[in-house]
């Protein structure tokens, strides 16, 4: 039955792209004004096969739970699961009766069509999950513990949710691809179509595919984090077959999702494409019965609902706390490091606009700026709570003191990842929504969960998250990212390593008690000296190159070449004499650097209105 109901879902996509949803007029249960249908095009006969497939499908739903209640008790998981898919099956009709009902197929572009087609999707998934469950439980499956899975139930949540979202924003996607083929195929080339995407005369529907693509790498990164997860956790031979499987099976989905991309969608990608994605989606399913149901390898104290550790072991144990104070929550959000990053969004925003943006518009940028940064480092607290615990400089952090649990912090974040999407796409527009998205996403997955632990490296590549507030500031303005913009995310990204590997040699002792492996603690300091004059003269190369490419004016090139001249002795003297006054002098310059830099950069813009 799972196989069928999956062979269903594919023909409903089929269905949709061949634009065949309207085969049997408006009318529903039957097909067309007469009980018996009269098949008088390829469209009817399509839609009506797809109607008989899914009456079927109900029908063995319902003989499944029917058997169940014959064979298991009351209240036993497997009856609940028959159950299950017997009111996904029936929801899924409702699902189809109203598109019929409103005319929501073939090219029609109503938000009804746009939000019923996501759910629909969702709930095909809910009802292969409960076909899964049954067949697994029934078949002698061992059942899950009821008592707190820790780390493993997190991930394996996370993971859930993650895979909904990523196939809502896949069947929105799909959906702008068929209600706008006509205008798509007019489009010359694969930059043409990404313009009628990204343009600012945009359809919503197509703005909003765009989120797919993005949406999709971070779920990726996710994906292997919880595989790693849950095989250290629960190292069965099936568990492992499962993450294996569920992460090629994602990276084949990526790879036809970017063939589908270029080639403008033809149907048989887009199914190949779904037919991959319910393959994987199968696979982490019986990752979790298979992870939940094992024997645990250790106990994790992780209170439910906590984010999940990373592979390395890293402990997330909470206490209960009832009532945090509105202090806590600021501090979560690390207001002292955002305060620079909104500097550089400001100021951005100042040369986008070649003068004064609005002020409206300033604050609601520098508001939704805020929350995405806050919500990155809050996320990040949660991942790295027992490194906060071993070093002396965080040991100080509202999740290290217990003053606010896992459970309030990550609901904090998730809030302020929303809302922040949500200001700066009304106020802004969607291009500096997820520009901000992007920069969460590097810094919580790639930066905190991906490299910290494993490189020192961590800094160069990670810090690119830092980089991203300018190009939310100048996109917000122009609602278009030009040449000058990522050049100023080019500084930041080379000027990072120069800024924090001078504050890594003064807390090198606490990161080394950590057992994080930044530069200083794995290479000494003679090391990271030599990388922090290698990234200073990058810096200054980089940052000189906007006047070469007639992007600003002689102010700018005045002040770089006296900031970077500025930067180049701070790092001599370090490279002089590498102790720890010189690293805290180049330290504070370094952000003193930053914040000129911005300020001359919009000063030229300006001036040469």
């Amino acid at each position: 039955m799972l196989i069928y109901s999956a062979l269903v879902l594919l023909f409903g996509a089929f269905v949709r792209a061949s634009y065949s949803g309207d085969g049997c007029g408006a009318s529903w249960p039957i097909c067309g004004e007469t009980f018996v249908p009269v098949i008088n095009s390829a469209q009817r006969a399509i839609e009506l096969t797809h109607r008989l497939t899914s009456g079927l499908l109900l029908l063995l739903c319902l003989g499944l739970y029917i058997w169940t209640t014959q064979r298991f008790p009351k209240r036993d998981l497997v009856r609940k699961a028959a159950g299950l898919s017997v009111l996904s099956c029936a929801f899924s009709a409702i699902i189809g009766a109203l598109l019929v009902h409103f005319q929501w197929v073939t090219s029609d572009k109503s938000f009804g069509r746009a939000v019923t087609m996501p759910v629909h999707l969702m709930n095909n998934y809910l009802l292969m999950a409960a076909l899964l469950a049954t067949a697994y439980w029934a078949g002698g499956g061992r059942r899950p513990e009821r008592s707190s899975q820790g780390g493993v139930g997190a991930g394996i949540r996370w993971l859930f949710g993650a895979m909904f979202v990523l196939g809502a924003t896949g069947a929105f996607s799909a959906l702008g691809k068929t209600a706008f083929e006509h205008e798509l195929s007019f489009a010359k080339d694969f930059a043409e179509r990404m313009w009628l995407h990204i343009g600012p005369n945009a359809d919503p529907l197509l703005r909003g595919g765009v989120l797919h693509p993005l949406i999709a790498t971070s779920v990726g990164l996710l994906v292997v984090w919880v595989c790693g997860l849950v095989s250290h956790e629960r190292p069965t031979r099936e568990v492992k077959f499962w993450a294996r499987w569920t992460v090629g099976l994602y990276i084949g989905q990526m790879a036809i999702g970017v063939g589908n991309l270029l080639a403008s969608a033809p149907i048989a990608v887009q199914i190949l494409h779904l037919a991959v994605a319910i393959a994987n989606w199968i696979a982490v399913l019986m990752l979790a019965v298979t992870a939940l149901g094992s024997e645990r390898r250790q106990e994790d104290s992780q209170e439910a609902g906590a984010a999940p550790k990373p592979p390395s072991g890293t402990a997330l144990a909470t206490k209960e706390t009832l009532h945090p104070g509105f202090k806590d929550y600021i501090a979560l959000t690390k207001p002292r490091v955002i305060s620079l990053l909104l500097f550089t969004t400001v100021a951005a925003m100042f040369v986008a606009q070649r003068g004064v943006p609005p002020l409206w518009l300033i604050l609601c940028v520098s508001l939704g700026g805020y929350m995405a940064a806050g919500a990155a480092n809050t996320f990040n607290m949660v991942a790295e709570r027992d490194l906060d615990e071993a070093m002396q400089r965080t040991s100080h952090r509202p999740t290290v003191r217990h003053s606010v649990t896992n459970r309030q912090a990550l609901t904090f974040a998730w809030v302020l990842t929303v809302g922040s999407f949500a200001l700066l796409w009304a106020s802004a527009n969607l291009l500096a929504a997820l520009m901000a998205l992007a920069g969460l996403l590097c810094y919580v997955f790639v930066y905190t969960l991906w490299l910290k632990r494993r490189t020192w490296h961590n800094i160069v590549i990670g810090g690119a998250a830092g980089a991203f507030p300018p190009l939310v500031g100048y996109a917000a303005v122009s609602n278009q990212l030009s040449p000058l913009a990522w050049y100023l995310f080019a500084v930041i990204f080379v000027w990072t390593p120069v800024h924090f590997w001078a504050l890594a040699l003064l807390i090198k002792d606490d990161y080394a008690r950590a057992g994080v492996p930044m530069l200083p603690v794995v290479k000494g300091d003679r090391v990271t000296v030599n990388q922090i004059g290698l990234y200073t003269v990058l810096t200054a190369l980089v940052s000189v190159m906007p006047f070469f490419q007639g992007e600003v004016g002689p102010v700018y090139l005045v002040g770089s070449v006296l900031l970077n001249l500025g930067l180049i002795a701070q790092s001599l003297r370090l490279w002089q004499k590498a102790e720890r006054p010189q690293a805290r002098a180049l330290f504070k310059f370094s952000m003193v650097y930053l914040a000129l830099f911005f300020i001359i950069v919009a000063i030229d813009q300006v001036r040469f209105v």
